[in-house]
């Protein structure tokens, strides 16, 4: 069975109505808000979009634990990290006549052992290395524990992170020849995303949500990192050289960044990342420049406070794409295959929630011209109600998104033609 979707106003699910808190007496406890995700038990559904118009969404796959990552790799099959967890293996993920799809039972073998458990420990992002198909290299972030600050007064308890980025070798079967080959300092417990431009560098990026930390230059977090694929810095890094700075910062003043691409047709990195209560942001990275967290921000707080004076300042990079409310920006693609037609060169953005309600998930697609400005944007998949974790395009030329959930799956857009 399949379940459609149609424009605006002709939507084929119930969505249900969410339960406002304003219509409740003076300290009654506020009801749950948001919209339950539903379980995507159907084997496909069918979209009509602004451009493309109809897409279908197969169901490649069930049953991962919080899928953070994929990486598709050149035969079809894909490596799928669970957040802090597994690294798992999808044979077949791009469904090549004739072959199964199976997601193998156990593990990966072969990554690094969990010195201690915590939150945000653990495995993250995935990147093949450029030459892949001859040398068989993946890249991976992995949380180490970092410093422990125990409780004080209304001040709790905090364990740090320090981000590893690590590689190894994929026989086809586990992860050999395992490399630690960079190791920031300590610092906050976010998500990272790693990516490599045309030019073979390796950029990392990792948030510092809270206090100054991405604007001091003393530390690895709230930056974007670059070094080539062997851990080793640049020389035309922006900092190189320079006293109590880690030479492979490229960037700082970042939040929260989850999303990390590079844009061949323009020979840019763009990254994404979440603001506090809105102003979420997609950035051109350019070195050396500050995108201003936490001295400005087009968020407020959680609470609704006002956090900056002014979204802009002098020496602060503007966003090229900016989002209020939040949506939540957490993988990020640009499409550059034939499948699509209409979406050559458009930005894909993974988005895990709107507004602050939970169950308001999507994909968001964003035009820019040949000078990086917003021409428009259009929203996608909202009606299936995921927190959308990754995207990237596969060697087939689709496009394949994952669901953060307990029983998060792996999604492929095709064309549909079909009226």
């Amino acid at each position: 069975m399949t379940v459609h979707f149609r424009r605006a106003g002709r939507i084929g699910l119930k969505l249900g109505i969410l339960t406002l808190a304003a219509a409740m007496p003076l300290g009654a406890q506020q009801a749950p808000i948001g919209i339950p995700p539903p379980a995507l038990t159907q084997p496909s559904y069918a979209f009509d979009t602004a451009e493309q118009h109809g897409i279908r969404v197969q169901v490649v796959t069930r049953g991962l634990n919080h899928p953070f990552s994929i990486a598709l790799l050149p035969d079809g099959d894909a490596l799928i990290s669970e957040r802090g967890g597994a690294l798992r293996l999808l044979r077949n993920a791009a469904g090549a006549p004739g072959r199964p799809t199976a997601l193998e039972a156990q593990p990966v073998p072969g990554l690094p052992a969990l010195e201690k458990a915590y939150r945000s420990a653990g495995l993250h992002d995935l990147a093949l290395h450029p030459d892949f198909a001859r040398n068989r290299l993946v890249y991976f972030t992995f949380n180490r524990a970092g410093d422990f600050t125990p409780a004080s007064g209304t001040t709790p308890a905090r364990q740090q992170s320090r981000l590893a980025v690590m590689r190894a070798r994929f026989d086809g079967k586990a992860l050999v020849d395992v490399q630690e080959i960079f190791l920031g300092k300590s610092g906050g417990t976010s998500g990272s995303r790693l990516a490599f431009s045309g030019d073979g560098l390796l950029y990392i990026q990792i948030g510092a949500a809270f206090g100054d930390e991405a604007q001091r230059m003393d530390n690895t977090i709230g930056k974007v990192l670059r070094i080539r694929d062997d851990g080793s810095i640049p020389a035309d890094n922006p900092w190189v050289g320079q006293k109590d700075v880690n030479p492979a910062v490229f960037t700082r003043g970042h939040r929260d960044p989850l999303a990390l691409t590079w844009h061949p047709g323009a020979g840019v990195m763009l990254s994404a990342e979440h603001g506090p209560n809105g102003g979420d942001e997609l950035n051109l990275l350019r070195g050396g420049r500050n995108f201003g967290w936490p001295v400005v921000t087009f968020g407020h707080g959680y609470d609704g406070a006002e956090l900056a004076a002014s979204p802009v300042a002098p020496g602060m990079e503007p966003p090229l794409v900016f989002w209020v409310p939040s949506i939540g920006p957490s993988g990020l693609a640009v499409y550059t295959g034939d499948r699509f037609p209409t979406w050559k060169n458009n930005v894909f953005v993974g988005s895990v929630r709107r507004g602050q309600i939970p169950g308001t998930g999507s994909l968001e697609r964003v035009v820019l011209n040949d000078k990086m400005q917003e021409l428009r944007r259009e929203t996608l998949l909202g009606g299936l109600h995921q927190r959308i974790r990754d995207v990237r395009q596969g060697p087939d030329g689709l496009l394949y998104v994952l669901t953060d959930e307990n029983d998060g799956v792996l999604l492929r857009l095709e064309p549909d033609s079909r009226p």
